[in-house]
Formats: structure tokens, C-alpha cells, sequence
């Protein structure tokens, strides 16, 4: 598994990289089969360390956490046991998806942009208007089955998710309904 371990503002010492790569390491080859990447960033935020872990295993699925705490290594620990009780939840789930599976989930390259907000108009907005881009970023679209696609929301704890459904090779949407349901989006071919 290749590691990304950084710090916004802070320094990251070559005890604090062990420590991650053999803690992080146990805890994902525990539940994972086949991880692939991981990123660590340690922040401060006040008092605060901050630590995000993002893991992204072979299989498409993506889990992330994060955890505060006023020690940097407990903030970490923390941070790793919200991964790791993540990973025990779904992995009977990712067994049973994924025990057919031989080849890592085809990921797709897309764009992704950001728009600026405008504030102080109405809903009647002229058509003709342009929004403004803030940023434009690289964005990953998963090849997966809609089973696949609602796990990977629900790991991610991510509102909406965007895939290429294998069995349709259309682009779908999954999404969380405010009644707490999850919706699906399926276009029809034009």
C-alpha cells in the first residue's frame, strides 16, 4: 500500500510516519484485501490536531475519517478507530459484492468545478448569464454496480455520488433523499 502522509502547516516527523504506516497498515490489511492507497494530513485547528485519513481500496470503495484530539498521535488513534470500525461494518458487505470480482473497479477520469456563488439575486436569473468557475479539479467516476455505488455513498458518508454503471456503461447517480432513502438516477439513451 503506498502512503501520502502530510501536514497543513506543520511538520510531520519520521516517528509519526512509522507510527501511521504500521497502525494504519494493521487495521486495513485486517479488513481490506486489497488496499492501494492512503492518504494522512495532520492539521491544527486552535488547540486542536486534526487528522484525515482517506483509504481507497482496489475494489472502488473509498473510506474516510476524521478525528480531533489536543495530542497529534491521539488524534491519529482516534482517527484510525473510526477507520477500522467503518471497515468491520462493511466488510461482510464488500466480501459478498466483491468475492466475484478478479480485476480492481475501472475508474474514469471526469472534471469537476466549483462555481462561485452569487449572492443578492433573485430566482428569475437571466439565462444568458455565465457562472463564474472558481476552481477546476481532476475527479474520479468508479465503473460499478448500483449495489456497489450505494456502499461506497454510505462509506464515504457522501451526500451524492456520481458512477459508470457496469451493467448499463451509463452515467449514474446515487444520491441521499431528504426522507432518509436513497435515490437513483438512471438516464435512458436519447
Amino acid at each position: 500500500m503506498q502512503y501520502q502522509i502530510s501536514g497543513k502547516q506543520i511538520e510531520i516527523g519520521q516517528a509519526l510516519q512509522t507510527h501511521v504506516k504500521n497502525e494504519l497498515g494493521d487495521v486495513v490489511a485486517k479488513y481490506a484485501e486489497r488496499p492501494t492507497d492512503a492518504q494522512v494530513i495532520f492539521s491544527k485547528n486552535a488547540h486542536e490536531f486534526v487528522c484525515e485519513t482517506v483509504v481507497h481500496l482496489s475494489t472502488g470503495l473509498t473510506a474516510q475519517a476524521k478525528a480531533h484530539s489536543t495530542e497529534i498521535y491521539a488524534a491519529f488513534d482516534d482517527c484510525t478507530e473510526k477507520m477500522e470500525k467503518q471497515l468491520r461494518r462493511y466488510k461482510r458487505r464488500l466480501k459478498d459484492h466483491h468475492k466475484d470480482r478478479v480485476d480492481p473497479v475501472e475508474v474514469f477520469g471526469g472534471a469537476s468545478y466549483i462555481l462561485a456563488a452569487e449572492e443578492g439575486h433573485d430566482e428569475a436569473v437571466d439565462a444568458t448569464l455565465n457562472p463564474m468557475i472558481i476552481a477546476e479539479m481532476e475527479t474520479r467516476i468508479p465503473s460499478l454496480s448500483v449495489g456497489e455505488a450505494v456502499m461506497q455513498m454510505e462509506l464515504a458518508h457522501a451526500p451524492v455520488l456520481v458512477f459508470r454503471n457496469e451493467k448499463t456503461e451509463g452515467v449514474n447517480v446515487v444520491y441521499r433523499r431528504e426522507d432518509g432513502n436513497i435515490g437513483w438516477i438512471d438516464p435512458k439513451d436519447a
